[in-house]
């Protein structure tokens, strides 16, 4: 008998033919109303792939089983001629499409029904005493008083958080399942708690009814619950009767204990100071220019109503910190302000331990800023003592991490971070820290994913769209920067430097008429700020006005502005540049000293991180004018005052090229450079023209290779300049 013939016989072309029709079918179906049910988007492929798999089984069973009246038995015991097979062949095709179909059904009703939260952690794992509060859900009419809701939630994670020996899911993470229609035993497996405090909050004039429950995730039994009815003067008392309250039952439940611990409120006893407190938390969340702003008016009017909240202090150091981070303040003022707050913290808590941490980061900086780079390593020891005995504070770990990133010690950094998304896993600004380490790493797909993680939970962040255009340009793609940079810009359009990124990468690009365009946003929001100054030096470049250029420089130099986004040291190396080839070196170090004594004075027992860029960027000059013993002695001395800011300079290719062409060492040089600088792309050597045209990369730019790899630069940076033109003439014409 042929395998055809035997194939018919068992059936098995009938079921396949079966299976294949009705499984296309139900693919069509339910890949085409997934969707509308709000099932993710990766449910539809995961039901294609059940049916994928399933083609094999089905087949193999129907050669080897059959359906008879006494039952499936396996074919080897049938007989060919009997009659009860006809109608068991139909039987069992029947049985297997319905199988199939239940199957399938059954599998596609899970994966719709699972959140992207959701995590796949043994429950095993689950600590008994442990608990996540859910965000108390506003019922008021007035959606205004989400903030009054969410605050009643931040103070009760704040009071359990001290009951000792209770595991307590942290703030941010319990916060991202706020709207989400979940089942509570999904999210207790998300955030690894065995048990859930949830409730509700509906005011009405002045009084308040607030509903507290206390839900065993196993089996969803309710623990406690409690309906408060009261005045809305009466919060605070209400939040330290639900904290008391759940303390105890969960002391008494899990700890073994009848008495619960003495735990701390709001810091407030003022309502009024405790809104304003609540409201600024609300808009700080995006950590834009307008939420830090609102957020810092809202800090200082609860301090003037409780100038003792210290919670609202500590709220305000901080807020000061990711303004100097993003540009909105200027470092003295900001390091000032922060320093000036958290003594007066740690004057009447000492043992606050986020005070702390922000006071030794601020002291850091500033010393470090003056020149005192031995301050780098007493911060780092501090700061690690902090973290580790408190490693769930979050403002602790995030000090550290960026000390560690300042000293090319990212690999810590991301290895701190990581290990606090394992207590805050759905933590945004986590997520952001770590896409940023994986940025400075250039692991950029995982740069990426982190990054992307973060705006899945928080999509108003205009920083985060910032990193995902910064891994675009690190990948060759200038027209996803701007895309990603356009974005941040829509969501935070008072930040005055999103459009002055946008014009510097354009008027690098020569495309002068673009960038103009936002250049012409910067100044009309912040004309003194060090960004303006570095686009007044670009625009002046990219139109090949030297007049203009020696001006904007000049102008930079004698208001000693900032040295912000390479602003005052891209001012001191063009002049430099440009007097190596007009041949008046001698007087521009004259006009530098004048101006700025001691400037480029590298054997002064104190320089400052300013003049450090300064004399980075001198060697240009120096390779020029100064005897081969003397350029590398500066060239050593050099080394040295990196290293003592914990900066190995031999670690950035950039620099090892350079001191090795100034050395002499053409040969390994140029091997380098090929290797590790050629390789990346031009967006990221936007100046190469200009910085290959200095004399120690003579030798380096005679190379043939090297001459084959620049052409490719230039032809790729002709390629990205039209991609870039259309992209905007388009979105232009759309507007």
């Amino acid at each position: 008998m042929s395998i055809f013939t035997e194939l018919k016989h068992r059936n098995v072309l009938r079921v396949a033919a079966a299976y294949l029709v009705v499984g296309w079918l139900l693919t069509e179906v339910l890949t085409t109303i997934l969707p509308a049910l709000g099932a993710p988007d990766w449910a539809a492929q995961a039901v294609i792939l059940s049916f994928a798999f399933g083609f094999i089984p089905a087949v193999v069973l129907s050669w080897i089983y059959e359906l008879t009246p006494e039952g499936i038995q396996k074919e080897a015991g049938i007989g060919r001629d009997d009659a009860s097979g006809t109608t068991a062949i139909r039987k069992i095709d029947y049985l297997t499409i319905v199988g199939v179909i239940l199957a399938v059904i059954f599998a596609a009703i899970f994966l719709a029904n699972r959140s992207p939260l959701e995590s796949t952690t043994d429950s095993a794992t689950v600590s008994r005493e442990s608990v996540a509060v859910l965000p108390f859900v506003n019922m008021s009419n007035d959606e205004d008083n989400d903030y009054f809701s969410d605050g009643l939630t931040e103070t009760l994670l704040h009071m359990l958080a001290q009951i000792p020996d209770l595991k307590v899911a942290a703030r941010t993470s319990s916060f991202a399942f706020k709207g989400k229609n979940m089942d509570i035993r999904q999210i207790a497996d998300a955030l690894q708690v065995a048990h859930v405090l949830e409730g509700s909050v509906q005011q009405s004039g002045s009084r308040v009814r607030i509903t507290a429950q206390l839900i065993r995730a196993s089996d969803g039994y309710h623990v406690w619950s409690e309906n408060f009815d009261r005045d809305s003067d009466d919060i605070f008392a209400i939040q330290d009767e639900i904290a008391t309250t759940v303390g105890r039952e969960l002391s008494a439940s899990l700890l073994g204990s009848e008495e619960s611990s003495l735990i701390e409120g709001a810091g407030t006893d003022d309502q009024d100071a405790y809104d304003l407190y609540l409201r600024a938390l609300k808009h700080r969340a995006t950590f834009s220019y307008g939420g830090l702003e609102a957020a810092e008016k809202l800090l200082k009017g609860a301090l003037l109503i409780d100038s003792d909240f210290l919670e609202a202090k500590i709220e305000l150091a901080s807020n000061y910190l990711h303004q100097l981070e993003t540009g909105l303040m200027s470092q003295d003022d900001a390091l000032a302000s922060v320093l000036a707050i958290s003594d007066q913290v740690l004057l009447a808590s000492p043992d606050n331990v986020t005070a702390r941490a922000i006071h030794v980061y601020a002291r850091a900086a500033q010393k470090i800023t003056e020149g005192d780079s031995e301050s780098i390593v007493g911060a780092i020891d501090e700061l690690e003592a902090l973290v580790a005995s408190n490693p769930r504070d979050f403002q602790a770990r995030l000090l550290l991490s960026k000390m560690y990133q300042g000293t090319q010690r990212s690999e810590d950094g991301l290895r701190l971070q990581k290990e606090a998304l394992e207590h805050d896993p759905y933590n945004a600004r986590i997520h952001y820290e770590i896409g940023s380490l994986y940025l400075a790493l250039d692991q950029l797909e995982d740069a990426r994913a982190a990054l992307r993680a973060s705006l899945d939970i928080e999509p108003r962040q205009p920083n985060a769209y910032l990193r995902l255009g910064q891994v675009s340009l690190k990948m060759g793609d200038g027209v996803e920067y701007l895309r990603q940079s356009l974005k941040a810009m829509a969501f935070d359009p008072r930040d005055h430097e999103i459009p002055g990124f946008i014009a510097a990468f354009l008027y690098e690009l020569g495309l002068v008429d673009e960038a103009d365009d936002f250049r012409r946003r910067v100044f009309a929001v912040a004309p003194a700020s060090p960004i303006a100054y570095r686009l007044d030096l670009l625009r002046a470049i990219s139109r090949k006005d030297e007049d203009a250029s020696i001006t904007a420089a000049r102008r930079a130099i004698e208001d000693s502005i900032d040295d912000r986004q390479f602003a005052f040291g891209g001012a001191v190396q063009y002049l430099l540049r440009t007097a190596v080839r007009n041949g008046t070196v001698d007087v521009e170090s004259a006009y530098l000293e004048q101006h700025l004594p001691g400037i480029l004075d590298v054997d002064a027992a104190v320089i400052s991180t300013k003049y450090m860029t300064a004399q980075g960027v001198a060697f240009d000059a120096w390779y020029e004018t100064l005897p081969r013993e003397e350029l590398l002695r500066r060239a050593e001395k050099f080394k040295e005052l990196a290293a003592s800011y914990g900066v190995d300079l031999l670690k950035n290719a950039d620099a090892r090229v350079t001191i090795m062409a100034m050395q002499g060492d053409d040969e390994a040089a140029i091997e380098l450079a090929l290797s590790d600088i050629f390789t990346l792309s031009v967006l990221m050597n936007p100046d190469w023209r200009a910085r290959f045209s200095q004399a120690q990369f003579a030798a380096l730019t005679a190379d043939p290779r090297v001459q084959s790899a620049m052409r490719e630069w230039e032809s790729e940076e002709a390629e990205v300049r039209e991609k870039v033109r259309i992209f905007l003439a388009d979105l232009n014409s759309a507007a």
